[in-house]
């Protein structure tokens, strides 16, 4: 089912951005689909091996999901998956944002794949990594202190930040950045939210919310 989803996702995104831009061939929207179909081979095949628990907790949309994490997941599937490249391929179509340079696209590349790198890695070492928010009392949740997680709180929700700003601009799309920022926005939210909740429910969270202090940007938030 979650790579069901994954695909359905490409897909739209790709017909929304052929389609607003009136050509099928912008070298910049298929390196787009390139990039995020390696990340979602590579990266699925080595979490179906390291972690097939992981893999079948965020294949489903599983009951005790909070009512707020509808909304907001509904809202940057919105803003992420129809809005930005809705408006990147309008972008592209009219010239909205001119003289970009090259190097814009090629530094979005980077940002994407870096954030489906640290997303993939999250998912790796915590088997607990979902989709849904809400405390695994089924699965036995524990706290999850290994790889990113030494670092900051929500490393996969740092992912997908990048994921959307990378993407804008590797669609060399400055008006793009305005649904990409605003979908950033949802996932601090959501990392507020979240983290208020394992505060509360899940057992050893204030402890290790003391030993990492952040919850996004070190040293930051």
């Amino acid at each position: 089912a979650g790579v069901g989803l994954v695909v359905f996702f490409l897909i739209l995104q790709m017909a929304i951005l052929l389609l607003s831009a009136g050509r099928v061939g912008w070298v910049w929207a298929w390196a787009y689909l390139g990039i995020s179909l390696l990340s979602a081979g590579t990266g699925g095949a080595i979490t179906l091996r390291a972690s097939p628990e992981a893999v079948a907790e965020r294949g489903r949309w599983p009951l005790g999901t909070k009512g707020w994490d509808r909304i907001i997941g509904t809202l940057w599937l919105l803003l992420l998956y129809i809005l930005l490249p809705l408006v990147a391929g309008l972008d592209e179509r009219s010239g909205w944002t001119r003289g970009l340079s090259s190097a814009w696209n090629l530094a979005g590349a980077l940002v994407l794949a870096a954030g489906y790198g640290l997303c993939e890695w999250a998912l790796i070492v915590n088997t607990y990594f979902s989709t849904a928010v809400r405390i695994q009392s089924d699965r036995g949740q524990t706290v999850c202190r290994s790889g990113p997680y030494r670092l900051v709180r929500h490393p996969g929700y740092a992912g997908y930040i990048l994921q959307c700003l990378g993407t804008a601009l590797l669609l060399g799309s400055w008006w793009a950045l305005v649904p990409g920022g605003l979908a950033a926005a949802v996932i601090a939210t959501r990392t507020a939210l979240e983290d208020r909740l394992l505060q509360e429910e899940l057992p050893g969270y204030p402890d290790y919310a003391q030993e990492v202090r952040y919850r996004l940007i070190p040293g930051v938030w």
